[in-house]
């Protein structure tokens, strides 16, 4: 039976076929989202070959298998995608835990250690999911204008896959290793980084303190007031600004001061 559209497309590295054959199970079990195997490769090389002619979304990576090892070939995939050619999301699968902090400098999207949990799998797959998702939600410059085209972030909300528009967003918050998305009604939590974010959003949105990105659309008001932010540098009293309609107060870090006050001009307030 063909896979259905929509599913992720997963490559399994491995050099041992047990090893293989587990994942291709637990990838066969998972329901949201779903994913099928497409291609195998018992090495780098392999893998690399597999490429060249096809394509996946993810691949399930190996760290320790014969000739180049698996943050290898991770650390070339990174270079191709820094050159703009289209790469996939990597998950590593190893049973050395010590690699990583390597393999999250690498931009891995999870790192899970044998024997792999079929929760846990299915959970790294969510999140190569919801990133698939984020990068294609947005228009492309040429259709910006298009009547049709609503940019969205689409985010993981309780099992649900769910498209926000981003003239709903009122900012974003980064708290400890998650960030938060804060609209009028509801809160919805990412792992994107907040400077990923920063990036691909564009002008609408103003970094206001390392931790916080907020619409300039909704910033009411800057004022002076004392703020309870964990590890802010200015401690005590600071630059605040109040985001409408929810009449919260985030903290304004003092090089951004100027730019906040720049965004109030331009709205009108």
């Amino acid at each position: 039976m063909p896979a259905p559209a929509n599913a992720l497309r997963v490559l399994i590295v491995d050099d041992e076929e047990l090893a293989r054959l587990r994942l291709r199970g637990l990838v066969g079990d998972c329901i949201e989202p779903q994913a099928t195997v497409v291609g195998e490769a018992a090495n780098a090389a392999q893998a690399l070959s597999w490429l060249v002619t096809q394509r996946c979304d993810v691949m399930l990576l190996d760290v320790q298998m014969p000739g180049r090892d698996g943050t290898q070939l991770a650390a070339e995939l990174r270079q191709q995608a820094n050159a703009g050619l289209p790469t996939p999301a990597v998950v590593f699968v190893t049973a050395h835990a010590e690699h990583a902090l390597r393999a999250f400098d690498l931009d891995a999207v999870d790192y899970l250690t044998k024997p792999v949990k079929r929760d846990r799998l299915h959970a790294a797959l969510q999140r190569v999911a919801q990133r698939l998702a984020q990068r294609l939600a947005l228009p492309q410059p040429s259709r910006a204008n298009e009547a049709d085209d609503v940019p969205c972030i689409v985010v993981s909300d309780r099992g649900r896959v769910v498209r926000v528009p981003l003239a709903d967003v009122l900012y974003f918050k980064a708290e400890l290793k998650y960030v938060t998305l804060r609209t009028a009604e509801h809160n919805y939590v990412l792992d994107e980084p907040l400077s990923d974010l920063e990036e691909r959003l564009g002008n609408r949105f103003l970094r206001v303190h390392r931790n916080a990105l907020v619409a300039r659309r909704a910033v009411r008001a800057l004022e002076r007031r004392v703020i309870a932010s964990e590890g802010d540098e200015e401690g005590g009293e600071g630059w605040a600004v109040c985001m409408a309609p929810v009449d919260e107060w985030l903290a304004v870090s003092r090089r951004q001061v100027a730019a906040v006050r720049e965004a109030i001009v331009a709205a009108g307030q």
